[in-house]
């Protein structure tokens, strides 16, 4: 499975209870499809007392499978609490994009997306003669009649 069928595949799901457990959302998203992964990241703070971060990526074997589950489980409750369930957005490159450590011309697609010709380049910087245009007026004022 490739990568972006992979997260086509992959449900997020926020709100959820410090009780919950991944037990607790394979068999809350089970009925949906046959589940690849669940992914239930911890809390990375030495002083927080919360099992988990309160969210929950499920990976589905088929697309179709996180669909159901987005359809079925958006808005349920779970241990008290209301869940969202949608779509698992890509992650993005931490070596891309804006918010990367390595400059936008450096990237490998910008510079082929925004390069620009010699000629261009020369066309942009060359002055302009603010007086084309006004060859015939020789005198200033109006026009004879």
């Amino acid at each position: 499975m490739t990568d972006t069928t992979r997260w086509k595949a992959t449900v997020h799901v926020r709100g959820l209870a410090p009780a919950v457990t991944t037990a607790t959302i394979h068999d809350a998203f089970i009925p949906f499809g046959e589940i690849s992964d669940i992914s239930l990241p911890k809390n990375e703070k030495p002083d927080s007392t919360d099992p988990h971060r309160g969210f929950a990526y499920v990976e589905y074997e088929d697309e179709e499978d996180a669909k159901e589950a987005i359809d079925n489980m958006d808005q349920s409750e779970l241990f008290g609490r209301v869940i969202r369930v949608s779509a698992a957005k890509v992650p993005k490159s931490a070596k891309e994009g804006l918010g990367s450590k390595t400059a936008v011309w450096e990237q490998e697609g910008w510079l082929a997306e925004n390069a620009v010709s010699e000629e261009d380049r020369l066309a942009a910087t060359a002055p302009d003669d603010p007086m084309q245009g006004l060859e015939g007026l020789d005198v200033a004022g109006p026009r004879p009649q």
